[in-house]
């Protein structure tokens, strides 16, 4: 077996167990020691996958946007990994090497994709506007770094929240990669059919279901804390 099939099935594996280990974080309720446990699973199969793919498609066989797509997903991983495990607000010199890292990438998406508009460079078959796809995707999260580093972190509901979406977005383009990704590996029959992005639907459904429990949950919180205020206002008064 030759290093690049080696390096291809470590590749292959990382992306299956990221998948699986990623659905099943989502499923898990939050917070508990089994969603801690696959989401564990899910960022060492992610970094595996991402890392071998950016240098497959940057030194064995060059795809430009298998590398704009792999800088990516690793980008969201770490930094949701990160927004997990940090405590509320603060920065840290990882924050501002990601924001350089997604900057960087969406910028050099966006200048590869002119060049191949205007017949300067080749993408390997894959349609131009993927390029200011991903790069506009990269750009916007450098932009959320950027408002995060103002504002000298992010705190409670808001540092969820950010691992939350950057953690689904991550497992939503892995499993895009398997679909249409690779829509070569399945049968005609079955890509005939919508059966295959069923997957994507019910991912982006539980990111807005979790997202939504986390808003709820902020909501609640500021109320209690309008209501303890009030509380303590009223004892004031009477006490004078």
């Amino acid at each position: 077996m030759s290093a690049f099939h080696a390096l291809l099935i470590f590749h292959i594996c990382g992306a299956t167990i990221g998948v699986l280990s990623g659905a099943f974080a989502m499923v898990f309720r939050k917070g508990s020691g089994r969603h801690g446990a696959a989401g564990t699973v899910f960022v060492v199969a992610m970094v595996c996958m991402t890392s071998s793919a950016i240098y497959i498609a940057s030194f064995i066989h060059p795809i430009a946007i298998n590398v704009v797509a792999g800088t990516l997903t690793l980008y969201l991983v770490a930094t949701g990994w990160w927004a997990a495990k940090r405590p509320d607000g603060g920065t840290s010199l990882f924050d501002f090497g990601a924001l350089l890292v997604t900057l960087g990438n969406g910028m050099g998406a966006i200048t590869v994709g002119i060049r191949a508009a205007q017949h300067k460079f080749g993408t390997s078959g894959v349609p131009i506007p993927m390029f200011f796809v991903f790069g506009t995707v990269a750009l916007l999260f450098a932009v959320s770094d950027f408002r995060m580093l103002v504002r000298g972190g992010v705190f409670g509901a808001k540092r969820i929240a950010r691992h939350l979406w950057r953690m689904s977005f991550a497992l939503l383009i892995t499993t895009a990669s398997f679909y249409p990704g690779q829509a070569k590996l399945f049968p005609k029959w079955l890509r005939a059919t919508s059966l295959l992005y069923i997957p994507h639907v019910l991912l982006i459904g539980a990111m807005i279901f979790w997202l939504y429990r986390v808003g709820r949950r902020k909501r609640v919180q500021n109320n209690k804390v309008i209501v303890v205020r009030q509380a303590d206002a009223v004892a004031g008064r009477m006490v004078a």
